[in-house]
């Protein structure tokens, strides 16, 4: 569990911390060339060709790097070996399946982050807290959560992105799950509706306001004649910033309140099991039978504003964050097969039914229902007839009419 809190340093203390995500990133790219060369080494000249690369073996040459490199020197050996840690990790994910292969660290003077591993903070007052950062002192930041959680913290992370510092600290509070009470519900995940529920409501992820996202494109159209690392740009960069972070506090802020509100009103929740991935990759070239060298349109530009309004509406992001908030066996992902194209009322199938995006009519009975609540219902419908949720047996069928709300846990 983390704790995210704004920080508020001085403009030197932001240099000396920017310089740490420097060394984090550095030393995490080295090592991570490290093990990927030891890696085919491996594989091309067996596994006794090369000593074994693993985080022990590179604490000690990053000592020996540090008395080499008067710039790493200058830096905090705490931080550095923080990254490599980190590393470790992300090699512990990509063989546990959980992620992919590491990736090297693009450099950046407007994004990064480090850890501190061994933490002291105080209290200046009710709104005020400082944090001892290695090599820097104590930076300020803005109390809003409880102080007794931030004093418990193990270790933070620092980050620096879209212009703002931020330090989470990690707490070893265990993960509060919310009571299995209340109706079932389905949810359908779309563009046009973020959320659509089983019962008939629909919630929307927020956005820029109008006038937010004309200036947006303003200085996107700004940012693309302005010339590469002038002052002017800049200025752009940061004022673009500005807005991506006022979106990303409104999501977040939304996301939290959202899925607390299902959590504590529902005791099952039936959602889709969305390939999200596999969803948003690119359309692959079409190639013109009559002349190889020659491409055919693929829908291409239209299928890239689709994946930026999915990235956009944070489906996976809610998931995980319901997920969590659950009870274990108490969020069901069903098969999404044809739930769009499924009356909830006779079960008929076919494209025919969903008329438009928003409307859907049942060529067999008739029945007429928002196109993204019979499929909430639908997906409900799956969960019900297939099992029961935390030792509580789910009997009812989601009618139209009802739409979802009837359905109850009963012991």
């Amino acid at each position: 569990m983390s704790i995210r809190q704004r920080l508020y340093p001085t403009a030197g203390q932001a240099a000396g911390l920017m310089e740490h995500c420097h060394h984090a990133r550095f030393v995490f790219n080295i090592g991570l060339e490290q093990r990927s060369m030891w890696r085919r080494d491996k594989h091309l000249r067996g596994p006794l060709s090369a000593p074994r690369v693993n985080t022990a073996t590179q604490m000690r040459e990053l000592a020996e790097l540090r008395g080499e490199a008067e710039w790493l020197r200058a830096g905090s050996s705490s931080v550095q070996q923080a990254a490599l840690r980190d590393l470790d990790r992300a090699f512990g994910n990509f063989f546990a399946g959980r992620a992919k292969y590491p990736k090297f660290k693009r450099r950046s003077d407007r994004e990064g982050s480090f850890v501190i591993r061994d933490l002291s903070v105080r209290r200046l007052n009710r709104k005020w807290g400082e944090v001892m950062v290695p090599k820097i002192g104590r930076v300020r930041f803005r109390i809003s959560r409880d102080w007794v959680q931030i004093t418990s913290a193990s270790s933070a992370r620092v980050t620096h992105q879209n212009g703002a510092w931020h330090v989470a600290f990690t707490t070893p509070a265990p993960a509060r799950r919310m009571a299995a009470t209340g109706a079932a519900v389905g949810i359908d995940r779309d563009v046009a509706n973020t959320l659509a529920l089983s019962d008939g409501r629909m919630f929307q992820a927020p956005s820029l306001t109008t006038g937010e996202q004309s200036r947006f494109v303003r200085l996107q159209q700004r940012l693309s004649r302005q010339q590469k690392d002038s002052r002017r740009r800049g200025k752009t960069l940061e004022k673009l910033a500005v807005l991506r972070r006022r979106l990303e506090a409104r999501r977040s802020d939304w996301l939290e309140q959202t899925t607390t509100t299902l959590a504590r009103t529902h005791g099952l929740i039936a959602v889709e099991d969305l390939r999200i991935r596999n969803m948003v990759r690119r359309p692959k070239p079409k190639p013109d039978p009559e002349t190889p060298t020659v491409f055919l349109p693929n829908g291409a530009r239209a299928k890239a504003g689709l994946n930026r309004a999915i990235l956009a509406s944070a489906w996976g992001r809610f998931l995980t964050r319901l997920e969590h908030k659950m009870p274990e066996g108490n969020l069901l992902r069903v098969d999404p097969k044809n739930t769009s194209r499924t009356c909830a009322a006779c079960g008929h199938c076919a494209p025919g039914n969903r008329e438009s995006q928003a409307v859907f009519e049942c060529q067999a009975c008739g029945h007429e229902a928002h196109a993204d609540t019979n499929a909430a219902i639908v997906i409900l419908d799956r969960a019900l007839r297939t099992t029961t949720a935390a030792g509580h047996a789910v009997s009812g069928r989601t009618s139209p009419a009802s739409a979802g709300s009837a359905n109850q846990l009963a012991a």
